[in-house]
């Protein structure tokens, strides 16, 4: 795979599909500048390297796509310097305003999905995105498992090449699956099982310890008819986890309140002794106990998802915990990646102590579950 490194660009038009998907409030403001800033290396380099710099990306709010023009003054903010805006991403204007653009200009992009052709994975528009530059390069991990046409099928067109960041998450991300320091201990959490089940099998593989969080704990017991009353999900591959398997440490305890929380109700109890109109919404005072012992003693630490609902002050304690205490194991390498950890990590300022915070989730887990990830193979076969 070749990477920044690997081409002169002077003068050359670049094309840098970004991830610029990030969580806006209801006035439209950048909520979340993780996945801008990482991509800035790679902006800042090409730029200065006297490239005219194109980035490309994708926006929805609330499942519906919305213009990048919203994304425009938070990112000149982070680069501090002015961009141009186009607001179409193919098209004779487009062309005609990248030919007009000088070395080191920067230019964003209209949103990539106004077009059918771009998750459609349509050859014809991914060529009409090609004439537009003479380089490609992926500055977007977290959309690597997506067989996207900007994603995919650039690759294909244009001389292309890894960004900087996109070849750390390689870097990293193989490190843990390949020669991690041991114990490794992985820890998973969130609330869609689904989504997560195959990294959870290859974990209790190749871990030394799978810590689960109140939700995943809850779905596998729910599933193996030991926790009655609770969905069940028809996700099969939950018949593989082997509750007797010693890696596997499932929830104790967990902090219950009612499912539509219409009273200040709260109980600390065993998971077995929830009731039909109660919910788990975090890990409890022993399970955090257990986990934070294994955690003491790790030398590799992966952690995905959060211990329940921490963006509620009275729900946070056990994932705040966990943070705090894989932040004290200065021996231990220690990776988090997904939205909600990031943003859990960044809520109690804890970013600073981890050795690498990943910009993928479902990305993330497809790699390390083992999966070839299309966005990848793409440059590897180019």
């Amino acid at each position: 795979m070749k990477t920044l490194r690997d081409f002169n660009y002077s003068k050359k038009a670049v094309l840098v599909r970004c991830d610029f998907n990030v969580p806006l409030s209801e006035e439209g403001e950048v909520l979340d500048i993780f996945r801008i800033k990482a991509v800035l290396p790679t902006i800042h380099a090409l730029s200065e390297a006297g490239a005219k710099v194109i980035l490309l990306s994708h926006l929805e709010v609330k499942e519906k796509v919305a213009s990048l023009k919203i994304i425009k003054p938070k990112l000149e903010e982070l680069l501090g310097k002015k961009i141009k805006f186009f607001s179409d991403c193919i098209g004779p204007e487009v062309k005609s305003g990248i030919e007009r653009m000088r070395a080191g200009e920067i230019v964003l992009l209209e949103n990539l999905r106004f077009y059918k052709g771009e998750k459609d994975c349509q050859p014809q528009f991914a060529k009409e995105l090609a004439s537009l530059g003479d380089f490609y390069v992926n500055e977007a991990f977290s959309c690597c498992h997506r067989s996207h046409a900007s994603i995919v099928l650039l690759p294909k067109y244009l001389p292309s090449a890894a960004g900087f960041q996109l070849e750390k998450e390689i870097k990293v991300l193989s490190k843990i699956l390949e020669n991690p320091a041991r114990p490794l201990v992985a820890i998973i959490g969130g609330i869609k099982i689904e989504t997560k089940i195959k990294t959870i099998l290859k974990f209790l593989e190749w871990a030394d310890h799978l810590l689960l969080g109140s939700k995943m704990g809850e779905a596998i017991l729910a599933h193996k008819m030991i926790l009655l009353g609770r969905k069940v999900y028809e996700e099969k591959l939950i018949d593989q986890i082997e509750l007797t398997n010693p890696k596997l440490h499932l929830p104790i305890d967990g902090l219950i309140s009612l499912k539509d929380r219409r009273e200040p109700y709260f109980r600390i109890g065993g998971i077995g002794t929830l009731k039909k109109e109660e919910e788990i919404f975090d890990i409890g005072p022993e399970t955090t106990k257990i986990f934070t012992q294994l955690i003491k003693e790790a030398k590799t630490i992966f952690w995905s998802g959060p211990m329940g609902m921490f963006e509620e002050k009275e729900f946070e304690k056990g994932t705040r915990e966990l943070a705090e205490a894989i932040v004290r194991n200065h021996s231990a390498f220690k990776v988090a990646g997904g939205g909600d950890t990031i943003s859990a990590i960044n809520k109690f300022g804890l970013a600073e102590g981890f050795d690498f915070l990943s910009t993928g989730g479902g990305a993330m887990l497809h790699f390390l579950s083992g999966e070839k990830l299309p966005g990848i193979e793409a440059l590897e076969e180019k």
